[in-house]
């Protein structure tokens, strides 16, 4: 189960989405799932690409979104995933979401089997609450996932935090307030995703990743996720205290995907 104050977006998209998990479950067991696995090479690592002198970029692939609707189903995930790969992107970010996203988890092996050996890893941008999504990540070759603080309580958190590590991937843990950001922190998130939207209003602002960023530990690594656009974004957020940015929107709309990225760079 989720929060009860969990934003109500996301309860829509979870209720959605475990409609597809009991048909899922029934049709690809886990033990089906864990006998992929050895399949997989072993996960990139995440957190070391998110690290360096200058920022990192994970770009996204996603073809729309609850707020703003369709940007485009005709994306292909591989050459996307490519592009980004060949022009600067420390990792690309999976939508698998069908309903609200466009998405599938197809797309995640997709981008996998693309750019693994180009050395960059890839985030399954899902709506985490159920052990077996997990799984199934690592068996579609997620070297990270996300964990949206606002959807689990602590010890949610914990337990699939710990169930990530001993499949060999990360965690990209979101938040969208303080209180959020200190149960990340107590939950020991080696990455902390800060979303720039407000899940309640849909508004964005760059001042969430300014209030919170400095209150995140030097040792922790701070990616801000919604709303940037322009290099001036980058450059605010990284003086708040981000290493890292996650752009969706503004690469997938673009006329020239590649060139769109190097301009964040």
């Amino acid at each position: 189960m989720i929060n009860s104050d969990t934003p109500d977006i996301l309860k829509e998209i979870v209720e959605v989405k475990k409609e597809r998990l009991d048909v899922r479950k029934k049709d690809l067991p886990i033990a089906s799932l864990e006998g992929l696995i050895p399949e997989r090479k072993r996960p990139l690592n995440f957190s070391g690409c998110l690290m360096g002198e200058s920022v990192r970029i994970i770009a996204e692939v996603k073809r729309g979104s609850p707020s703003k609707g369709i940007f485009s189903k005709d994306i292909k995930t591989a050459e996307l995933a490519k592009i980004y790969a060949e022009n600067g992107a420390a990792a690309v970010s999976i939508l698998t979401n069908e309903d609200f996203f466009y998405g599938s988890i197809d797309d995640l092996l997709e981008g996998h089997n693309t750019i693994y050996e180009l050395g960059v890893p890839v985030l399954r941008k899902e709506f985490i609450f159920d052990p077996y999504q997990i799984y199934e990540a690592r068996a579609y070759g997620a070297d990270a996932i996300l964990l949206i603080v606002s959807m689990l309580d602590k010890s949610q958190l914990v337990d699939f935090k710990n169930l990530a590590t001993s499949l060999w991937m990360q965690c990209l843990v979101e938040v969208h307030d303080e209180g959020e950001l200190e149960l990340a922190l107590e939950s020991d998130a080696e990455i902390i995703g800060i979303n720039n939207r407000n899940l309640r209003t849909f508004d964005t602002t760059l001042e969430t990743t300014e209030i919170l960023a400095p209150q995140v530990p030097n040792e922790r690594i701070v990616v801000s996720e919604s709303g940037i656009s322009s290099r001036g974004d980058v450059e605010r957020v990284v003086e708040a205290g981000a290493g890292a940015v996650l752009i969706g929107e503004s690469l997938v709309t673009s006329d020239d995907p590649g060139f769109a990225l190097r301009n964040f760079l």
